[in-house]
């Protein structure tokens, strides 16, 4: 078990969440779910046997999910990244994350179905970005900064530009 770990308090979606999750990354799977029993589902209003609590990892790093009711909402204050290597996988990722209700934001961030903030980042705009001749940098930020989705083919051509 990793030493610390990510809550996400969803209102009573957390299951849904976790299912989807896991199914969308590689080396991903549900390590333990915690349901209301009779003494927690008076306390917290919620029907026995729904779930409390899951705890699950995401391409190996581990993550709790809660279904604490509708007293938090996710906030953009807080945000996954994802590093991608190819537009193929910022593509999948992308359009399952944005789907059934996502939300396409700016940059790379996106809304999933749940509220959840993420970044999809190609790792190629790390190395684009850091060159070290300042305009092919600049060239490759303002780009950037024109797209929702990062599409590495335009980064790439505004890096070339002379």
């Amino acid at each position: 078990m990793q030493k610390i770990m990510s809550c996400l308090w969803f209102d009573d979606q957390a299951e849904a969440a976790v299912n989807f999750y896991v199914a969308l990354f590689k080396n991903s799977k549900i390590t333990n779910v915690a349901r209301y029993d009779e003494a927690g589902a008076k306390a917290s209003g919620r029907p026995v046997g729904t779930v409390m609590t899951m705890t699950f990892q995401l391409d190996g790093q581990e993550f709790m999910a809660l279904n604490g009711g509708p007293i938090f909402k996710f906030t953009e204050a807080i945000s996954f990244v994802v590093n991608c290597e190819t537009q193929e996988e910022v593509d999948r990722l992308w359009n399952a994350l944005t789907a059934h209700g996502g939300q396409e934001v700016q940059c790379g961030w996106l809304k999933d179905k749940f509220g959840l903030s993420w970044q999809i980042v190609p790792t190629a705009l790390g190395e684009l970005m850091s060159d070290p001749d300042p305009a092919k940098a600049q060239r490759v930020m303002q780009a950037m900064l024109q797209m929702k989705k990062i599409d590495i083919a335009k980064l790439r051509q505004a890096y070339a530009q002379q």
